[in-house]
């Protein structure tokens, strides 16, 4: 686990963490002050984009408008899912202060995002929060996405994008053996045979 990852705090939590007075305790502590602190070193762009997002989680009152709207000003360009996770957690936010209309652009834009990456769990929970803030929507009908791990369907849109294994390898931090191990069991799941039929099977345009 990575330091953005181990500071990432579900903005779901924040009240109970409020209410037991240990929320200091997560900005202080290590996880969150190593991430900090290692972040100007870094030149890590999912490190700093994670930075930012954990800062607004964490921000309070007024403050943390400011902290969203900076995190989606920064450029994203790459980075979808991380930005569907700034946008579904300003989304809560916003609900939490009882701005639900405003709350409603930011969770249909993340819901949006989550369904085209085929991040299932992610989408499932930008829908229950639009459901809380009044906005009816439907469970997304299952494609051939839903048959791969997260992991996996990194692997199989990267593949499907026309990179190597090599490529693919150092933008996931794997050996291309592992990458090419992985395909042969994503292929049977999606029930092809060669990469090339990658773009068709997870409808890539």
């Amino acid at each position: 686990m990575g330091p953005a990852d181990a500071a990432t705090v579900s903005a779901a939590a924040l009240p109970g963490l409020r209410a037991q007075g240990r929320l200091g305790l997560l900005t202080r502590g290590w996880p969150y002050r190593r991430g900090a602190g290692f972040a100007p070193a870094n030149p890590s762009p999912a490190l700093h984009i994670g930075l930012r997002r954990v800062r607004a989680v964490l921000a309070r009152g007024t403050e943390a408008e400011g902290l969203f709207e900076a995190a989606l000003g920064a450029d994203l360009t790459g980075w979808q899912l991380e930005r569907a996770r700034v946008q579904l957690a300003f989304g809560e936010w916003l609900r939490r202060q009882r701005r639900a209309v405003e709350s409603r652009t930011h969770l249909r834009a993340a819901r949006d995002a989550f369904d085209a990456l085929g991040a299932v769990p992610w989408g499932e929970r930008a829908r229950r929060e639009l459901r809380t803030a009044g906005e009816a929507s439907p469970r997304r009908d299952p494609d051939a996405r839903d048959r791969l791990t997260a992991h996996e369907l990194s692997i199989a849109q990267l593949a499907a994008e026309g990179l190597a294994n090599r490529e693919i390898g150092q933008r996931l931090h794997l050996s291309h053996r592992t990458v090419s191990t992985h395909l042969h069991r994503i292929f049977p799941k999606l029930g092809i045979s060669s990469r090339t039929e990658l773009g068709a099977a997870l409808d890539v345009g």
